[in-house]
């Protein structure tokens, strides 16, 4: 997605053409196993926790529900109001990676909105900067300047991060972990940044959407957020349950320093 939004101005356009264009390229690599990176399936999180351990606080057990993730990047925005709106009318809870410039740092109020409602608070970095592009003080920055922001909101430091463009490695691991934080990647998209089309947008999501999965939208584009209510209602219908990423690994807990993909 682009590093800014600034509205639908021509030279913004021409800019999220060329991150989507980069962030189609990422996500296939990512997919296609065409990392050296080890990665570790959430279910394989949750198995091998306590068999024994009684989930007294956690509103499912993924270890009988049918469960799926929903997470959205780069927000808060605009839209983002609107979203948690449907959310808290069909009483989901999702997983929001924010991000801190123009994002964070222009919605605050939202950012603090997205934790009082229940939902996970995670973080995408400051600037959306390729981390693996980056000398090992600069990703220290990009994920300080947001650990900080989002917990002098919310109260808490996020635990889950998305790194940009899913692009990681061992040196980026090394540095989540200093910072407890689990990095985590996805098994559907919707390339929501390549179309308005919402209703292309839910046939994408649901023709991925698997048991244990993590969805991928971005509530920053236009088409998105209208298409949430048919995915919801349409993969309850497939006898899905809702979860944020932790709830998916519970009674496991995310590890800091791991990559998780489903």
């Amino acid at each position: 997605m682009p590093e800014s939004v600034r509205g639908p101005h021509r030279s913004s356009r021409r800019r999220r053409g060329a991150a989507a264009l980069a962030l189609a390229t990422a996500f296939g690599a990512v997919l296609s196993g065409c990392t050296s990176l080890h990665t570790v399936a959430p279910k394989s999180e949750r198995a091998h926790a306590n068999a024994k351990v009684v989930m007294a606080h956690q509103p499912v057990d993924c270890r009988e529900a049918k469960c799926i993730a929903l997470t959205f990047d780069a927000g808060p925005s605009r839209h983002t109001p609107q979203l948690l709106k449907i959310l808290k009318e069909k009483k989901v809870h999702a997983t929001f990676f924010l991000l801190g410039k123009n994002h964070i740092e222009r919605y605050p109020k939202l950012v603090k909105r997205i934790s009082d409602e229940g939902h996970e608070v995670a973080q995408h970095t400051w600037s959306h900067r390729r981390l693996t592009d980056l000398s090992d003080t600069e990703v220290r920055r990009e994920m300080s300047r947001t650990q900080k922001a989002v917990k002098d909101l919310t109260g808490k430091e996020p635990t889950l991060m998305r790194p940009p463009q899913g692009r990681t490695s061992d040196e980026v691991s090394k540095i989540c972990e200093e910072f407890g934080i689990a990095q985590v990647l996805w098994s559907a998209t919707a390339k929501d940044y390549s179309t308005n089309d919402s209703k292309l947008i839910e046939k994408r999501i649901l023709d991925q959407s698997s048991r244990d999965g993590i969805i991928l939208l971005h509530d920053l584009y236009q088409g998105t957020v209208p298409a949430v209510p048919g995915i919801i209602d349409a993969l309850r219908k497939r006898g899905y349950t809702f979860v944020t990423v932790p709830q998916l690994m519970a009674p496991g807990v995310p590890k800091p320093g791991a990559v998780y993909r489903p």
